[in-house]
């Protein structure tokens, strides 16, 4: 294992994986865990937001090589393949689709099922309260966790009506501490803003990232454009120089989880932060799993000497037989 990273030594002290939502660049996520499983890291805790949600359910349920199998196949064309509109369910994606695709992979598991403790950042719309769901099904913990207000309609999960963690959680830190952790390793999507201002300066319809409009108007010199098609069509039309609908839902997205982020990470920062530069990125582009999986890779190695660091205080601080606090 050609690393500079020592392989982590337990000895009784748990570390803690806390991944961040961020949409498309999720992806990185996966580039991230390879990295970090190649320098021999094992979590005994994980939390996730949104898509981290998602990555780490994954992870937990041995299912990461088929995530990465199924993100590297999409395209353009699949993605509007998963997109069932619906305009009367809260959202304009049904993600009946997306359910079913991880249900492939995951089945009915329950979260308890597997010996990792594992929390889901999500969102209660009545009171606003950040909720752990730590308990329960796991591919409906991660659906209700990435149920951005807008796309995706909430999730009812004991009587509460749960959306998106990002909304107040983009970052679950404290989660993973609180289940225990003693070192915890950070992913955040949202740091790169140098990236986010070059990508977006002057052109806010790439905040999104997918152009609804092109691939329904390229669908339509194939066939006939159905009803839902249409309606799509006049919610996203570029008739203004403005943003997009869906560019400003994006870039406000962008700009929240970021606020949200730099306050949590000053409160409770994190023993090692892995900060993917991924600002040139859209919220949308999910057909880029190649680079964003490279990415999160070499996110791991530009903080390969704080790795061994915080390895290296963890075994510190704790020899074999010792239970004392930190």
């Amino acid at each position: 294992m050609d690393t500079s990273t020592p392989t982590p030594r337990r000895n009784g002290r748990k570390i803690g994986l806390a991944l961040g939502s961020g949409l498309a660049r999720g992806w990185a996520h996966i580039g991230v865990l390879r990295a970090l499983k190649k320098r021999g890291f094992e979590f005994d805790v994980i939390t996730g937001c949104s898509v981290g949600a998602l990555a780490g359910g994954c992870y937990l349920a041995n299912q990461l090589d088929a995530l990465e199998d199924f993100v590297r196949s999409l395209n353009k064309r699949k993605i509007v393949g998963y997109l069932d509109m619906s305009l009367n369910q809260g959202g304009l994606i049904g993600g009946t689709r997306l359910v079913d695709e991880m249900r492939k992979y995951i089945g009915m598991a329950k979260i308890e099922d597997f010996p990792v403790p594992y929390a889901a950042m999500t969102t209660d719309l009545l009171t606003g309260h950040e909720i752990w769901l730590q308990k329960g099904d796991l591919v409906e913990a991660m659906r209700a966790s990435f149920s951005l207000p807008g796309i995706f309609p909430p999730v009812k999960v004991q009587n509460r009506w749960l959306a998106d963690g990002a909304l107040v959680c983009p970052l679950p830190i404290a989660a993973c501490r609180a289940l225990g952790a003693d070192m915890v390793i950070a992913v955040n999507l949202n740091a790169d803003m140098i990236g986010k201002a070059r990508h977006q300066s002057g052109n806010f319809a790439r905040a999104a990232g997918f152009d609804m409009i092109d691939m329904l108007e390229r669908e339509g010199e194939h066939k006939k454009l159905s009803l839902m098609d249409r309606v799509t069509k006049a919610i996203f039309r570029r008739d203004y120089d403005g943003p997009s609908l869906l560019g400003v839902m994006t870039s406000s997205l962008n700009i929240m989880q970021d606020r949200i982020t730099r306050s949590r990470l000053a409160g409770d920062p994190p023993d090692v932060h892995i900060a993917p530069r991924l600002g040139h990125f859209g919220l949308l582009e999910f057909d880029r799993a190649d680079e964003a999986i490279k990415e999160g890779e070499a996110a791991v190695e530009r903080v390969d000497n704080y790795l061994a660091d915080a390895v290296e205080i963890l075994t510190q601080r704790h020899k074999p037989g010792e239970n004392e606090p930190l």
